[in-house]
């Protein structure tokens, strides 16, 4: 991707500004330290402290390893219990999602961050469940892949605070995909500026890379069936009301789609199935993505009788 030399060094200024937001919890750049280690090298210790340090977070961490998300029979009631049951990759993916949603105020985004969350959240779940019908390698990363795919929009509604409005504006008007009025108008879009919070943060290599390429998959420098099997996940939530809240003109053919022809190569089980019994499958594990997506965001108790209600 290509752009004015001026306008990338605005955008990589504004983007080192975001690494010390003041509304940044203070156990996301340890947290972030802790994604780039080796599993086995992670003490439980260690994990269960990050998770305990603000009860806010740590409420909703549970709350999130509670629900049907994750197949919890019993519920777990403690930080220890929760990771040592989940395990310690995901229980960062979560804990890393719960600091993400506190990273600007809900009054600063341009975009509905609840909205913004239940998309990331409906890709991850759909990315897993895609790596999982395929054979995939590594449906975990998949998921952290899939919720972590759009982090230049949050970048943008908060370092663009008087252009963005107008981008999410005319992409609802015009029903187009915000990374092309982001191009039209920013003169970038969402991958780029999520690239380089994701780079300064040290992120997963193959995280940044599908956050680079998720919309320009042809351009990526190498075939990778993460960026494809994300690009396919994303586009099935956004077209099945999953998306940012506004239909999208446009649709999905699996079998023109160059994610596919990524897919089939690199994950042989592809072969054996029947792709128009393949996507209706895909399409119909949907409402259940739905209904885990809305068991996380539910409000709480005190939230709902706090909330009026109509006549």
């Amino acid at each position: 991707m290509t752009m004015n030399t001026h306008l990338l060094r605005d955008l990589q200024k504004r983007v080192l500004r975001m690494r010390s937001l003041p509304t940044s919890p203070v156990i996301l750049k340890p947290l972030l330290e802790l994604l780039r280690q080796p599993s086995d090298t992670i003490e439980l210790k260690s994990v269960v402290e990050l998770v305990s340090y603000e009860k806010a977070i740590a409420a909703q961490c549970l709350r999130i390893a509670n629900s049907p998300l994750f197949g919890r029979v019993n519920a777990t009631e403690s930080i220890s219990a929760a990771v040592m049951s989940l395990g310690i990759r995901r229980i960062e993916d979560i804990l890393l999602s719960c600091c993400l949603q506190q990273l600007i105020p809900a009054d600063k985004w341009a975009i509905d961050p609840g909205v913004f969350w239940r998309h990331s959240l409906g890709c991850a779940l759909a990315s897993r469940d895609f790596a999982d019908r395929i054979g995939y390698i590594d449906p975990d990363k998949a998921y952290l892949s899939g919720l972590l795919h759009d982090l230049g929009i949050l970048v943008n509604s908060y370092a663009y605070k008087e252009e963005y409005p107008r981008v999410i504006k005319e992409a609802v008007e015009a029903g187009k995909p915000i990374n092309q009025v982001e191009q039209a108008i920013l003169g970038f879009d969402h991958c780029l500026s999520g690239t380089l919070l994701a780079q300064s943060w040290r992120l997963p290599e193959a995280v940044v890379e599908v956050i680079e390429w998720h919309h320009e998959i042809e351009d990526a420098p190498q075939e990778n069936p993460l960026i494809a099997l994300v690009h396919l996940s994303d586009l099935l939530c956004r077209l099945n009301g999953l998306g940012y809240g506004y239909d999208e003109w446009q649709g999905i053919d699996f079998a023109a789609s160059p994610a596919w022809a990524v897919l089939s190569k690199h994950c042989p089980r592809l072969g054996t199935m029947d792709l128009v019994r393949f996507t209706l499958d895909l399409e119909d594990s949907l409402p259940r993505i739905h209904e885990l997506v809305d068991s996380v965001f539910a409000p709480t108790k005190k939230q709902a009788e706090a909330t009026p209600t109509k006549a």
